[in-house]
């Protein structure tokens, strides 16, 4: 695009103002001011409206919340360990430990 000559920018500049003006022709066929496609227009919902639609929603809401049980959940019951399982289980670890401990010693 540089490299173009005086002529070629001019004829490029024509051709460029004879795409503005048939587009803008079209706009002004198919009714709208810039050639595209009208916007949307968003409806409007009246304050009734939305008053309706939220005491509805209440209305909904509370039957789903008047359904639910008032009785409290079972909680299961904590697992406990007898005295004699728990020493049982740290005189194995005791030993465990006794036994890393002394490997590791040996590879000093």
């Amino acid at each position: 695009m540089t490299n173009l000559s005086a002529s070629q920018l001019r004829r490029a500049a024509d051709i460029k103002d004879k795409i503005a003006s048939l587009k803008k022709e079209l706009s002004r066929l198919f009714g709208s001011t810039d050639g595209a496609a009208a916007p949307r227009k968003r409806r409007k919902m009246s304050a009734a409206g939305r008053r309706k639609i939220a005491a509805a929603a209440r209305a909904r809401w509370a039957k789903v919340k008047g359904q639910k049980s008032t009785a409290k959940p079972v909680k299961k019951a904590k697992r406990t360990m007898s005295a004699a399982a728990r020493a049982k289980i740290a005189a194995a670890a005791r030993a465990r430990w006794k036994k890393a401990k002394a490997q590791g010693k040996k590879s000093l």
